[in-house]
């Protein structure tokens, strides 16, 4: 057998750290889409709950609910949790979160957003770092 200088090791070393890398985030991604969709239901006005209820944290491999803001519904992509307002029984998050000219804007969805990203993204960068320090 020829002596390839490393190049396989290095090889199958790089193979583990994305397979490691992959393994890793999921959990770490819902866990910070939780911790985003639990800020947007606290700064959320509460007049009958329906909004707030109607806040989801879809992972990946999985339909978002229809009429959902912001896009539609459609399939969460590998490593990537998705977090929609709305559903096919509450339709009016963008009104709520962009107002009429008969009512004033209240914003939750980016404010909670812009307010939990930094923790989540803490998070997701220290679990993969981790993950692939240790991929063998």
């Amino acid at each position: 057998m020829a002596d390839d200088g490393g190049l396989g090791s290095f090889q199958k070393r790089m193979k583990a750290m994305v397979r490691a890398g992959k393994d890793a985030a999921g959990p770490a991604l819902l866990q910070g889409g939780y911790e985003v969709a639990e800020a947007m239901e606290t700064l959320a006005p509460e007049d009958s709950g329906d909004l707030v209820g109607s806040i989801a944290v879809t992972p990946a491999g999985q339909s978002t609910p229809p009429y959902s803001q912001p896009g539609g519904s459609h399939v969460v992509p590998e490593n990537q949790v998705a977090i929609t307002a709305g559903n096919s029984e509450v339709r009016y998050p963008h009104l709520q979160e962009y107002g009429t000219r008969h009512h004033a804007a209240q914003p939750f969805f980016w404010p909670g957003f812009r307010l939990a990203r930094p923790r989540a993204e803490n998070r997701i960068k220290r679990v993969l770092a981790k993950a692939i320090r240790e991929a063998r």
